[in-house]
């Protein structure tokens, strides 16, 4: 047994996530293949085999244990980097309908021979977060996105509503001290057709406290937004 494999047993004990043999060596392939290309690509700073299993991979898959995603369900990770959450979440539930958007190609190449390694499937989009929802193939086409980029929740709102369906959920990957952030992004969830219906904060095996933010999409997104990238940036929802 590896030292991921060990690590990634006791801590999904720890969390209470149930993995079957395949799955803990399907993340232990996951684990090296994004060792040996982070040495090409920056793909994370985090890289000792117990914080990846905790901090990339248990922190990934708390999402099953706080929001239902219906059977087959369609799924985007918006800015997905080295796959997370996207990818543990079709390693455990192979099957929903993934897709993984980034606006770096060079990671896509990454997620691309990862998932043929990994033995499943997913499909790749390569575009920024704020053009790929203006198109008609993504627009409000999603029962789920999620999302773990580091961007104020106002921003990430802004980013990820536009792609879920009236009806889906928009989720949220924070720090446990996001009350004010979500204060400061109410505006920004009304105005996107969106409702806050769950904050989940939790602490992972290492200690390290994080939440998970469910908003609802209860209406339409304006086709006013997104706006520009530069514009989000500058001028936030508020």
């Amino acid at each position: 047994m590896t030292k991921l494999e060990s690590y990634l047993i006791d801590a999904s004990k720890n969390a209470g996530i149930s993995m079957d043999n395949e799955q803990i060596s399907r993340f232990d392939l996951y684990y090296n293949m994004l060792i040996e290309w982070n040495s090409k690509i920056n793909l994370t700073a985090i890289t000792e085999p117990y914080d990846v299993a905790v901090k990339h991979f248990i922190d990934s898959l708390m999402i099953l244990k706080y929001v239902n995603i219906p059977n087959n369900a369609a799924v985007i990770d918006v800015g997905t980097g080295a796959g997370f959450p996207g990818v543990p979440l079709k390693i455990m539930r192979p099957d929903i309908k993934l897709v993984l958007l980034d606006s770096l190609n060079k990671r896509l190449i990454f997620l691309q021979e990862l998932l043929d390694s990994l033995g499943i499937s997913a499909e790749l989009v390569h575009s920024r977060a704020e053009e790929g929802s203006r198109t008609s193939a993504h627009r409000e086409k999603y029962d789920l996105a999620v999302s773990r980029a580091v961007a104020s929740m106002n921003v990430l709102c802004e980013y990820c509503m536009p792609y879920v369906k009236v009806g889906g959920r928009f989720v949220a990957m924070k720090g446990f001290d996001c009350d004010n952030e979500l204060k400061t992004a109410k505006q920004a969830v009304a105005a996107l057709g969106g409702k806050v219906s769950n904050v989940n904060k939790f602490t992972l095996p290492d200690d390290s406290g994080r939440a998970i933010v469910t908003i609802d999409k209860i209406k339409s997104t304006p086709v006013k937004y997104p706006r520009h990238g530069s514009k989000i940036a500058k001028s936030p929802i508020v």
